[in-house]
């Protein structure tokens, strides 16, 4: 493996590596401050709304003045939303740090268009794109156990370590990243971040990808916004128990991106069976766990992990495909940038559902799921 590849696998990594740590902490963390529930899943909201916002703005970037400049600002971005958000001593400054964040939110998919420019046939791009995945469920994996372990010293230290991770990263990746974008967009750049979504939408090839990537996005945020309050509420476990169960999703997603995608899934399956059978996958998962026992609560991980592994996979790869030499950026971008939406309004709704009723949240990710499943079918 190149040494270009190991710095952008590295640099999602970090990423997801804070990403992880803060879903199974975060509960406890704000409990510091005297946080309700409904404001941990603002906190969430506050970052997508941010990253809504800049994500398909830095992937169109990245088409017109390269991957590496953009890269660069992202992480070191990140970097700083971390170091502020550790060292919070009020709410509005927490909400700071992940506006910081929210704004850097650009690594990913500038990241995912690196190592589509760097990949030479269609199978070596859904390759990468799946080694991209594996890393994301890597950090996924390590990043709650190492936030449970580093949470023993103080809730707020593993987020000093998010920080400097990112930090080291964008130092590597100054002097060892070389740019590899050869086809810059030359059309004058116009910042809207509703544009490049109207002009997926009016894709007949885009729109029924985009339309699916959404439902699992918004469904897939529900869930996972009030999974570690659910955990903690109804079975009365503790933040490095919910983040064992995190890291147990994330072995899955990584066997499934680093053996079962390549030697099963894409052997067996078309990317459009793949589409199908994964919104199925999630919707038994989801249903397990919104079911008020143990039993069902564990049963349901191996559900959740295999389908978004793939699924993620699946969609980023069709939506690179269907994409211009010149706006691949931008594809990646929108994305990013439907998944921001996403949790721009799931964690409230989640927030609002659960005070309901705990089981609410998983009803409503169920049927939305169902929803895409039977759309999948229908898409030609």
């Amino acid at each position: 493996m190149n040494k270009q590849k190991i710095i952008i696998l590295f640099t999602v990594f970090v990423d997801v590596l804070g990403f992880g740590i803060v879903i199974p902490i975060l509960p406890f963390y704000l409990g510091e401050f005297g946080a309700k529930p409904l404001t941990i899943t603002l906190l969430f909201s506050t970052f997508s709304f941010f990253a809504f916002l800049s994500s398909p703005f830095l992937g169109a970037l990245s088409d017109r003045i390269g991957r590496r400049r953009v890269l660069m600002a992202s992480i070191f971005s990140t970097a700083l939303g971390w170091f502020v958000f550790a060292s919070a001593v009020s709410i509005p400054m927490l909400f700071l740090g992940r506006i910081i964040d929210g704004i850097a939110a650009g690594n990913f998919t500038t990241a995912q268009s690196y190592l589509v420019d760097i990949s030479k046939s269609d199978k070596e791009r859904t390759s990468n794109l799946g080694i991209l995945g594996a890393t994301f469920g890597i950090g996924f994996m390590v990043g709650p156990l190492i936030g449970g372990l580093l949470s023993t010293v103080s809730h707020a230290f593993p987020f000093y370590f998010a920080g400097g991770m990112a930090l080291l990263n964008g130092i590597f990746a100054l002097f060892m990243l070389p740019e590899t974008n050869t086809n810059l967009n030359t059309e004058k750049l116009k910042y809207d971040p509703f544009l490049p979504l109207t002009r997926a939408y009016k894709s007949e090839k885009l729109r029924p990808i985009f339309i699916v990537w959404f439902i699992f996005s918004i469904s897939f945020v529900v869930m996972q916004s009030v999974f570690a309050l659910y955990a903690q509420i109804e079975f009365g476990y503790n933040a490095f128990q919910v983040g064992m169960f995190f890291t147990i999703i994330g072995v899955v997603v990584a066997f499934n991106q680093t053996v079962l995608l390549k030697r099963f899934w894409l052997r067996r399956f078309s990317e459009p069976q793949l589409q199908k059978i994964m919104m199925l996958i999630l919707f038994i998962g989801v249903v397990l766990l919104g079911m008020p026992s143990m039993i069902f609560f564990f049963m349901a991980l191996p559900f959740l992990g295999t389908g978004q592994a793939v699924l993620r996979v699946v969609i980023a790869s069709r939506a690179a495909g269907y994409a211009e030499a010149t706006t691949k950026g931008e594809i990646m971008g929108i994305t990013g940038s439907i998944m921001s939406m996403a949790m721009v309004f799931g964690p409230i709704c989640a927030g609002f559902l659960f005070e309901y009723h705990h089981t609410a949240p998983f009803i409503t990710a169920s049927v939305l799921l169902l929803a895409g499943f039977f759309y999948s079918k229908s898409e030609k």
